[in-house]
């Protein structure tokens, strides 16, 4: 069974906002709301570079990384072409308004994301704790 952790509110992200979530073990994720109430969660970091995500523009179902405007896929964490990379995704869910985030994620990208994944995409080197780009199913607000 996984343990699901309350980390905000959803009216605590700003509509096309993100929320940084600091973590003391190791790097903070992003939490993003769409306009359509979609939230997301990606590793605040931009495959590219680092730059925090959580400062970029969010529009549409992506973000645009705020250092040098690289645009990632909020369901997948997938730089968009021409560029190459992506950043790790975290599961998400609302319950009712709370966004919640799995406890074994959280614990997970923090031992072992260290540096920015630019470049082909291989095996590993992206996605949620299982290592894949698939897409995520977004949290929908109410």
């Amino acid at each position: 069974m996984n343990e699901w952790i309350t980390i905000c509110a959803i009216d605590e992200i700003p509509v096309l906002g993100a929320r940084r979530v600091a973590r003391a073990q190791g790097l903070d994720v992003a939490v993003f709301r769409t306009a359509s109430g979609e939230v997301f969660a990606l590793l605040d970091r931009c495959p590219h570079k680092g730059g925090p995500l959580s400062q970029g523009l969010v529009f549409g179902s992506s973000v645009a990384c705020p250092l040098h405007n690289w645009t990632i896929a909020l369901a997948t964490g997938q730089a968009a072409a021409p560029d190459e990379g992506c950043t790790p995704r975290f599961a998400v869910r609302l319950e009712g308004s709370a966004v919640q985030l799995r406890a074994d994620e959280l614990a997970q990208h923090a031992l072992e994301q260290t540096r920015p994944l630019a470049g082909p995409v291989g095996l590993g080197r992206c996605g949620s704790a299982a290592a894949s780009c698939s897409p995520s199913q977004p949290a929908v607000a109410a």
